[in-house]
């Protein structure tokens, strides 16, 4: 009965099958005409055709392939060359670009004519360089607008600023192309990170992982506007601006946080020099701030500060019902060429304060030249303010004082003090000095805004 069977499928199917088992050769024929097609560009000599393939990274990719240890051609999984410990200049920034592997995936017929030679995709695998920070925006811009294919693996950046290190990114990977196109992933403060970048740069999101800290930036091009939002922890900014050529304007800024509030808008000036223009009002301040204040680290950056020329405002009136100590709040700060300039302006319960005073930052140890005023109209009520006690409530008291203090030292020199136009003796002043030494500068200049230390300092010369 099977043998039956057999014999009429074999008479009824039997040129099928012989078709099939045709077939068989065909595909034999093509796998080996298409390994020998892959493989035979093995034996070429891709060394005596180096300047056709640099030539066409010049034009196309606008970076110019100089020394390298060996290339290669690879044909399996996918044909491509290879080019082992590969230096990249990119010609737009002239930024140096070592490549542990270079690889290079053309178009397969290029393979056999190099006078055309054209490529897929490369991929620059384990790449390290050391760039000025002023050539990093023009190598991000250069990346960006890289209109083919190309893959960073393992891209290591340093950012440097006169050959002193500023920034570290690591591990960074990047491809304009596939399913991870547009997104940066790499390590920043050891800290992994992720940047999704939109088409055409319209918007950039920015993330460190686990750590709550998130930027946001959205562009108009044509209006050359855009808006910028932040989290850091339990902060947060938002702010639109506005840039030319010339100038950048922040507007609508707002800034929130559990210690400090506040609103802003700045004007920033790049042509012919650069300077910035600030107006910041606070809603909410927690004075305990001043207290992480480190004027050492702060000092540090000396090289930073003598480029910096700007005038700022900033104010405080606390809304109605608040605890606020102060009732408002006035200082202007001007900082040229590291000189900064400072006018103050102060009201307690209808007692007034104005302090002027300068000093120059970049000195080795920087000193604040004071004259300050103080109009007290209600001792009683200014008092009350510190939990000090007083039986009197009429009289005014009027305070000129003039003089220096040491940040850094930790010393007070007062040159005159005034009390209703009478002048301190010489022990008086020298009196002031030791106590205002001995309460505020036990420990650093920043708990001179401790309201404990002010009380204990009027307590002393009262």
């Amino acid at each position: 009965m099977l043998n039956k069977f057999l014999k009429t499928i074999h008479n009824k199917y039997s040129r099928f099958f012989k078709f099939i088992f045709f077939l068989r050769y065909l595909f034999a024929i093509f796998f080996v005409s298409i390994s020998l097609f892959l493989t035979t560009p093995i034996f070429f000599n891709y060394e005596e055709k180096e300047d056709l393939i640099k030539n066409y990274f010049i034009k196309e990719y606008n970076f110019r392939i100089g020394e390298y240890d060996n290339i290669k051609y690879k044909a399996f999984p996918v044909p491509r060359l290879e080019l082992k410990k590969a230096r990249i200049n990119f010609i737009k920034s002239n930024i140096n670009l070592n490549v542990s592997n270079l690889k290079i995936y053309p178009k397969i017929l290029s393979i056999y004519n190099l006078n055309h030679f054209e490529v897929n995709k490369i991929i620059l695998k384990e790449s390290i360089t050391n760039l000025e920070i002023t050539n990093f925006p023009i190598f991000i811009k250069q990346v960006l607008s890289q209109k083919k294919k190309i893959y960073f693996n393992n891209l290591n950046l340093k950012i440097m600023n006169n050959n002193k290190l500023l920034l570290k990114l690591d591990n960074i990977t990047f491809a304009n192309f596939g399913y991870q196109k547009n997104i940066i992933k790499g390590k920043i403060f050891e800290k992994k990170f992720k940047a999704e970048l939109s088409d055409k740069l319209k918007s950039i999101k920015f993330k460190i992982l686990n750590s709550g800290i998130s930027v946001s930036l959205d562009l108009d091009e044509k209006k050359r506007t855009g808006i910028f939002k932040s989290k850091i922890l339990n902060s947060n900014l938002k702010f639109n601006f506005k840039y030319d050529n010339e100038n950048l304007k922040i507007l609508n800024s707002y800034f929130r946080s559990k210690n400090l509030s506040f609103n802003h808008k700045s004007l920033i000036t790049f042509i012919p020099f650069h300077n910035v223009n600030t107006n910041l009002e606070i809603e909410e301040i927690n004075l305990d701030i001043f207290e992480r204040i480190n004027l050492y680290k702060l000092l540090e950056f000396k090289h930073i500060i003598k480029k910096i020329n700007s005038q700022n405002l900033i104010t405080y009136k606390p809304k109605n019902f608040s605890k606020s100590f102060i009732d408002d709040f006035n200082l202007q700060i001007n900082l040229a060429y590291g000189r900064l300039d400072l006018k103050k302006k102060f009201s307690l319960t209808k007692n007034f304060f104005e302090c002027k005073s300068n000093l120059n930052l970049l000195e080795e140890f920087p000193v604040i030249y004071f004259d300050c005023f103080i109009l007290v109209n209600n001792k009683k009520d200014l008092f009350k303010k510190f939990s000090i006690k007083t039986k009197s409530n009429k009289d005014i008291l009027r305070i000129k004082a003039k003089g220096d203090l040491n940040l850094l030292n930790k010393k007070i020199n007062y040159e005159k003090i005034l009390l209703n136009e009478k002048i301190s003796s010489k022990e008086d002043l020298n009196y002031y000095k030791e106590s205002f030494e001995n309460i505020f500068f036990d420990k650093s200049f920043s708990e001179i805004f401790v309201l404990k230390k002010i009380k204990s300092f009027i307590l002393e010369i009262i």
